[in-house]
């Protein structure tokens, strides 16, 4: 018969047995080192073998779900150049405490901050940075593989209004590059961002030193590359250029090219369908075909003035009307008889909104450039000049017959 303490030393065990179960497949079945009490030694792995280090969680156990992802090269281009050359950064003690309206350079169009405010307390600074868009659910200092990794507390969610994001976030210095990672609504993924806060637009008598005049620096390079047949400042820029590496397009869409149509170089005339938005909007169509090295380029007037950019495969068009007429743009055709997925950006309702469309070509209708209503218009406009100078011309002509 076995005693009570027996009964109870196997109830410990088998309660136990799931736990050492699970330490031997975290720790990959390295010898455990337990704690063995007061007055006992903790156990060893045995000789000749080393014991087992402390078992930790995996990094990525702590990465918030659904926000892992990072946009990998494919889905990037080229940055923007943020700074000036010899720049020297500005830390929190070196700036009087307060609250002061920033500058703040991005690397990204697409990160576009509109303005910034600057808090400095005991040598601690913080920043509100408002984004020209709500495009973005979180930001976090540091790279977009860090944030990735990162749980989800350590993220800073936005305060939105009008169409704009703020972000409160931490400032290491000014005038230096920091990395601050953005995830991207509409695609989920995190985006490397560098931001730099110009110390020298900060107000008079805000900072405690005096700022090198940086201008006059890159002017000096110049004068000394001129003397001496050198290029400095190009190649420190080329530098810097290319340790900001590379900077996602709209949010990380895949950067593509127009759609190859077996046609002359020329301009035509093609059938265009849109779909999405409110359904109020509407574009010409048919509308202008543009056919260059065999690539399709399309030219679209759209029903509103409102439109300020449309963003197709990645890359943002600017609105061509300068005139205030009908927001015009020319945007590449990336696919033919398939919707084509495109954003255009508008202020009618009193504050940018991007809107997500879909446009559809019709191969098999393109045509004469004389089937777009406009060209037509002109068209009817020259033969009714033309008539009218003819009628001129001949009055002109019998006018002076009757004279003679």
């Amino acid at each position: 018969m076995r005693s009570v303490s027996q009964k109870k030393g196997n109830r410990i065990t088998k309660a136990a047995l799931p736990l050492l179960i699970a330490l031997l497949i975290m720790g990959g079945g390295a010898a455990l080192q337990l704690s063995a009490g007061p007055g006992h030694e903790a156990a060893t792995a045995g000789p000749g073998h080393e014991a087992a280090p402390p078992l930790l969680a995996p990094e990525e156990a702590w990465a918030a779900e659904g926000y892992d992802k990072v946009a990998s090269a494919g889905e990037t281009a080229k940055s923007v150049t943020i700074g000036k050359y010899g720049m020297i950064p500005v830390y929190g003690r070196d700036v009087k405490d307060g609250k002061y309206d920033i500058l703040v350079e991005s690397s990204s169009t697409f990160f576009h901050i509109e303005k910034a405010k600057l808090t400095v307390k005991k040598g601690k600074m913080t920043a509100a940075i408002t984004l020209s868009s709500i495009s973005y659910e979180y930001v976090n200092p540091g790279t977009a593989e860090e944030a990735a990794k990162a749980p989800l507390e350590d993220y800073i969610a936005p305060k939105n209004k009008d169409g704009r994001s703020t972000f409160v976030i931490p400032v290491d210095a000014l005038d230096e590059e920091l990395d601050c990672a953005a995830f991207s609504k509409r695609k989920k993924k995190w985006y490397d961002r560098k931001i730099l806060f110009v110390a020298s637009s900060l107000p008079e008598g805000a900072l405690k030193i005096e700022l090198p005049d940086y201008d006059r620096i890159e002017e000096a390079l110049e004068l000394y590359d001129q003397a001496k047949g050198t290029d400095t400042l190009k190649a420190a820029k080329k530098e810097q250029e290319n340790k900001a590496a590379t900077e996602e397009v709209d949010e990380g869409t895949i950067l593509v090219d127009p759609v190859t149509v077996d046609r002359k170089d020329g301009e035509y005339s093609i059938q265009v369908h849109m779909t999405g938005g409110s359904g109020r909007a509407s574009v010409t169509s048919p509308t202008w075909l543009t056919i260059k090295d065999g690539k399709a380029y399309a030219k679209l007037m759209w029903s509103s003035t409102y439109y300020d950019y449309m963003i197709v495969g990645g890359k943002k068009y600017m609105n061509e009307s300068s005139d205030g007429g009908n927001s015009t743009f020319t945007i590449p055709i990336t696919v033919m008889d398939e919707a084509m997925p495109v954003i255009a950006d508008t202020t009618a309702m009193g504050h940018p909104v991007e809107i997500e469309y879909k446009l559809t070509f019709y191969e098999d209708t393109i045509g004469d450039k004389s089937q777009i209503p406009q060209e037509a218009a002109i068209d009817v406009l020259i033969l009714a000049l033309g008539i009218i100078l003819a009628g001129g011309v001949l009055n002109f002509i019998v006018k002076r017959r009757r004279k003679h």
